[in-house]
């Protein structure tokens, strides 16, 4: 079974506070069901390590 992240889980996952999202460009979901979006670990950890902040201002 896949298990998908949620908005909270992603904030939890990247350390910062579920409002604070919104400010972000988040990628694409990986799964969709009705309007809940869903992302795998991996590709919020790719993502992470590659938007700006914390030392990645390219």
């Amino acid at each position: 079974m896949t298990a998908y992240l949620s908005r909270k889980q992603v904030a939890e996952r990247i350390g910062v506070a579920q409002t604070t999202l919104s400010r972000y460009k988040l990628p694409d979901p990986d799964a969709t069901i009705g309007d809940i979006r869903g992302w795998l670990p991996e590709t919020i950890d790719t993502w992470n390590a590659g938007r700006p902040g914390s030392g990645n201002w390219k």
